[in-house]
């Protein structure tokens, strides 16, 4: 009998956490299947305006890329991704959304691969795109361990319990601190002239983690309040809407500075594991996502996000990068030049000249010792008269050549 009692109020102890548990794991897969679907419409969409781009620069169709039914089915698409990637907050915590925008990386570099143009041969291919395979393999693989051991805590968005987590001591430390950082950074940026990727990246990373906890109080809140349980009325809901756009748009102002400095690849890939980290460092603050988690589960989390990272680097390294366009004028292409010079003159300009023919830059710096390339000229006798005539030809153009 006391064996009974004892497993009795073991059961009674251990019965909310294993339901609330319960309960939060069908939400979490809702939310998990919501952000997959999103960041993989938001990349089909993506690739369907670039398509739309790509077709009207190679013909001679005069329309605005606005005016053609596929820009718009994409952003008709876009815009569905985004509801879903931000329907997603409202249901998963935050630290299991954020790392799963790995998907967009994984679809695009498919989505790459089998519509590219050129044709190649087996081996080309696989050599050309193994390190792609292994990517999207490691992160399919660590997507699949965030979704199993991420965090189970999940609570209502209320008013009441969003404010209650706005004035605690540890999320008030982590925003001190995240203040001071990003004052520092922005101080060398602009001050100092430092722009680092990781520099750039890091404010991003910053101001994205503010806009991730805003955007989850936000979606939560509306959740409610269409399940009946109206939380418009709290005037936190529209501290969390103003921040939640006022970073986003900075945000997106220091990735366009980023997007002219750096490659594309290389911002993906840094970009994704500096929000991510700092993204889950704001969850687990404000929300207190992994608050009673097992050891065993935050092990497995963060390999899945170690994993993630690594594949998501792997997909991005393999990308073709863009090659700078070098202007260069050719000499014989100028109109009213000589093709050659005539009398041992010289086929280039003095080296001392302040500007060249050749890449569009300055010469005043090059040293004298280099001197211009001459053409030596051989005198042959081209008739029996025993007359002389130059080698070389000496073409005029006409404005109609």
């Amino acid at each position: 009998f006391t064996d009974e009692v004892t497993e009795a109020q073991s059961n009674e102890m251990t019965s909310p956490r294993s339901h609330s548990r319960q309960v939060a794991e069908p939400e979490n897969l809702i939310g998990a299947l919501l952000a997959i679907f999103g960041h993989l419409v938001v990349s089909i969409a993506l690739n369907l305006q670039k398509y739309s781009h790509i077709r009207l620069a190679g013909s001679k169709d005069p329309r605005a890329y606005f005016r053609t039914k596929t820009w718009w089915f994409g952003l008709f698409l876009m815009l569905l991704g985004e509801v879903g990637v931000f329907s997603s907050y409202a249901f998963a915590p935050l630290s299991l959304i954020v790392p799963l925008s790995a998907v967009s990386v994984i679809a695009s570099a498919i989505i790459g691969i089998i519509f590219i143009k050129e044709k190649w041969k087996p081996k080309d291919f696989l050599r050309r795109y193994v390190l792609s395979f292994v990517g999207c393999g490691l992160a399919i693989v660590g997507t699949y361990l965030l979704i199993t051991f991420g965090p189970n805590s999940h609570e209502k968005m209320t008013g009441d319990n969003i404010t209650k987590h706005l004035v605690s001591w540890p999320f008030l430390l982590y925003v001190l601190i995240e203040i001071i950082v990003f004052c520092l950074l922005l101080y060398f940026y602009k001050e100092k002239n430092i722009n680092y990727i990781v520099v750039i990246l890091l404010l991003v990373a910053l101001l994205g983690s503010m806009t991730v906890v805003t955007v989850k109080a936000v979606a939560g809140m509306l959740a409610l309040s269409i399940q009946g349980n109206f939380q418009l009325d709290y005037p936190i809901f529209y501290v969390m809407l103003v921040c939640m756009i006022a970073t986003a748009v900075y945000q997106a102002a220091f990735l366009n500075q980023a997007s002219q400095l750096y490659d594309t690849s290389l911002i993906a890939s840094v970009g994704y594991i500096l929000s991510t980290t700092v993204a889950i460092t704001a969850g687990a603050t404000f929300y207190l996502d992994f608050m009673g988690e097992d050891v065993l589960h935050i092990c497995m989390f963060a390999l899945g996000c170690l994993i993630a990272f690594v594949g998501v680097f792997l997909i991005t390294r393999n990308r073709k990068k863009s090659i700078p366009f070098e202007p260069y004028i050719s000499m014989d292409a100028m109109p009213g030049m000589q093709n050659m010079h005539d009398k041992g003159m010289t086929v280039q300009p003095d080296l001392k000249s302040s500007f060249s023919y050749g890449a569009l830059e300055s010469n005043d710096n090059v040293s004298e010792i280099y001197t211009p390339a001459t053409l030596p000229v051989r005198q042959e006798e081209h008739s029996s008269r025993g007359v002389s005539a130059a080698p070389y030809r000496v073409f005029e153009h006409t404005k109609r050549e």
